[in-house]
């Protein structure tokens, strides 16, 4: 099936083109912080040893996991409404998977370092842990999206044999961001990210982002394409969105009422650097304005029927919500376990130029994998008309 991907319209090739461009700019930047270093090129320092990629490391498995939410109710519950974009929400899970990967992978100073993880495996380490599911669900979702697609292509129903590997996806999904909070949550010099609830935490903002961005996609496909998602699919995951939104805010809500009641210092002041600065340091309060605007513009559009029945306003509340997440979870979070430093010193921290655009290469990769998938199971798709069930009619 990959000759689908090899036909297209001059948009298509277009959009390829770009994609193939900021790879290369990503490359060259990368080549530029490998030879000079990072304290030269990134935002990092001494006191805030993490940063933006890793925010995106963070950010991008959440998003992958979120797959689950349109494969569990389709394959579990034979949930028909969302057939039309399993497969999507599995191609989506591959293509993060792969920038989640690659943000651990430009930031490791030396690219060998990566095979030490694979030649000398520590069980005892998180790291260890995240590679092997990070890389178990890659494969289980390529694998299984790839298979049902080419079943679907030969208008066959999917292999007996693929059923197990569609489990074990689903049973998967939630592990990887687990793992990944684990590797925050498991480190008892970082109060502000020490806390039971970091777990649940992630796979909130995991299920609020995930689906706001299926939502997004969704639509750029009906518009582009022949292939309709589903009007009752994007409705339903404009839902998901919702409570995952609602229990996101909670959850902050408790991480308030735990340091401040409690007044936990260590707990307090990264909090307080977030959100209206410490010792004369704000430079991150504008930034989660901005994120904290966005989520609740993004819940209001979602919660009041007048506002979400349009697609538009759908759209902008996807928008909001997906890049509220990303500015919290993506950044933000990771910084501020560093604020302050073990000596009560408050060294900030920021997105250089040359970082960005290596992170911009990094997404771009991502992007690219995901078109090529989706140009596949569009195409695919395209030949199939679907009834208000979600069933299946094949068409000459």
């Amino acid at each position: 099936m990959l000759d689908l991907a090899l036909k297209g319209r001059p948009r298509y090739w277009i959009w390829v083109s770009f994609l193939i461009t900021m790879i290369l700019i990503g490359f060259i930047c990368w080549m530029r912080e490998h030879h000079v270093g990072a304290a030269v090129t990134t935002g990092l320092s001494r006191d805030v040893s993490w940063g933006f990629h890793v925010g995106q490391l963070t950010f991008f498995v959440g998003v992958a996991a979120s797959a689950v939410l349109v494969v569990l109710p389709y394959y579990f519950h034979n949930y028909k409404t969302f057939g039309r974009i399993a497969v999507i929400g599995e191609f989506l899970a591959v293509g993060c998977v792969l920038i989640a990967m690659l943000s651990v992978f430009v930031i490791m100073g030396q690219p060998s370092r990566v095979w030490n993880v694979i030649l000398h495996p520590t069980p005892h380490s998180i790291i260890f842990w995240d590679m092997v599911v990070l890389i178990t669900y890659l494969s289980l979702n390529l694998l299984c999206g790839w298979t049902i697609l080419h079943a679907e292509k030969k208008s066959a129903p999917p292999p007996k044999w693929i059923k197990p590997f569609i489990y074990w996806a689903i049973l998967w999904a939630p592990s990887i961001h687990t793992v990944t909070a684990f590797l925050y949550a498991g480190l008892p010099g970082r109060p502000h990210w020490m806390t039971a609830l970091q777990a649940a935490h992630f796979l909130a903002t995991a299920f609020a982002a995930g689906p706001s961005l299926l939502i997004i996609l969704s639509m750029i496909i009906k518009k582009i394409s022949k292939f309709d998602p589903g009007q009752q699919a994007i409705n339903k995951l404009a839902e998901i969105a919702t409570y995952a939104l609602i229990i996101h805010l909670f959850f902050i809500g408790l991480e308030f009422f735990t340091a401040f009641y409690s007044q936990i210092p260590d707990h307090m002041n990264s909090l307080k650097y977030l959100y209206v600065g410490l010792e004369g340091h704000s430079g991150m309060v504008s930034w989660m304005a901005i994120s904290t605007l966005l989520a609740f513009t993004g819940l209001l559009i979602f919660i009041f029927p007048p506002l979400r029945k349009w697609n538009v306003t759908k759209l902008i509340g996807a928008v909001c919500i997906f890049f509220s997440i990303w500015m919290d979870k993506g950044f933000a979070f990771v910084v501020s376990g560093f604020i302050p430093n073990p000596f009560d010193r408050v060294t900030e921290a920021w997105i250089a130029l040359n970082e960005f655009l290596v992170a911009a290469g990094v997404w771009s990769v991502g992007a690219l994998v995901i078109t090529v998938l989706y140009k596949i199971a569009i195409t695919v798709k395209e030949k199939a008309v679907f009834d208000k069930y979600g069933q299946k009619q094949i068409v000459d």
